[in-house]
């Protein structure tokens, strides 16, 4: 029985489910337990800041990491002059409405930095199943069109596998964007309008068929 070997392949854009920043207090003194103090506060106020419920809805998790403190030695020897602390905060959003306040809100605290935001994908995103399957879709429709250009029929399917018998199918982030919402504050701060970058997600399988005796050649 004659076979025939394709590969089928998917690519869609689809709109992000999670957006991702990270916010990192900081503090310095001379005085190592002032340092610590102010730290403290700071990260304290933070943590009330995502609480109000304006925000608090629109997070799906918050996680703190990070935490860094250490001193800072003078010109000569090991006489410390300062003492340096710093602590992370990882915020997972799924309401991007209220993305662009959150991260302004955030970056005006007292000695914050704001990093992000990142866009992605849940894991177990249906999109990823629905890209396997349209992979899979391309596939049999590939060899339907090599078996009908040889004047033959698919009979079965003889193998199905990703690429590279083991690899894994991927889901890639791009820098493609569609606009946010406008026009819409929450908490009633300043108001920053982000554009989430669409999700380029590519699945690809290999399969071999088998086909009726080729009639065109």
């Amino acid at each position: 029985m004659t076979t025939v070997a394709v590969r089928g392949e998917s690519v869609r854009e689809v709109e992000p489910e999670l957006a991702q920043f990270t916010v990192v207090s900081t503090a310095r003194d001379k005085d190592r337990a002032t340092t610590l103090t102010r730290l403290r506060e700071r990260a304290d106020a933070l943590r009330k800041l995502l609480e109000r419920p304006e925000y608090a809805g629109a997070i799906e998790r918050r996680e703190t990491g990070g935490l860094h403190v250490y001193p800072e030695a003078g010109k000569r020897g090991e006489r410390v002059s300062a003492y340096h602390g710093s602590v992370s905060t990882t915020v997972v959003v799924t309401d991007f409405a209220a993305l662009g306040e959150m991260m302004l809100a955030a970056a005006a605290q007292d000695q914050t930095r704001v990093n992000g935001p990142d866009w992605s994908l849940r894991p177990d995103s249906p999109v990823h199943a629905e890209s396997r399957r349209a992979a899979v879709a391309d596939a049999i429709a590939r060899a339907r069109e090599y078996a009908a250009a040889l004047g033959a029929e698919v009979v079965e399917l003889v193998e199905l596998a990703d690429p590279g018998l083991g690899g894994r199918v991927e889901a890639v982030a791009t820098y493609q964007a569609y606009g946010a919402p406008r026009g819409k504050s929450f908490g009633g701060g300043p108001e920053l309008e982000l554009d989430p970058q669409l999700q380029r997600v590519y699945a690809a399988v290999e399969a071999r068929f088998t086909i009726t005796s080729p009639t065109a050649l």
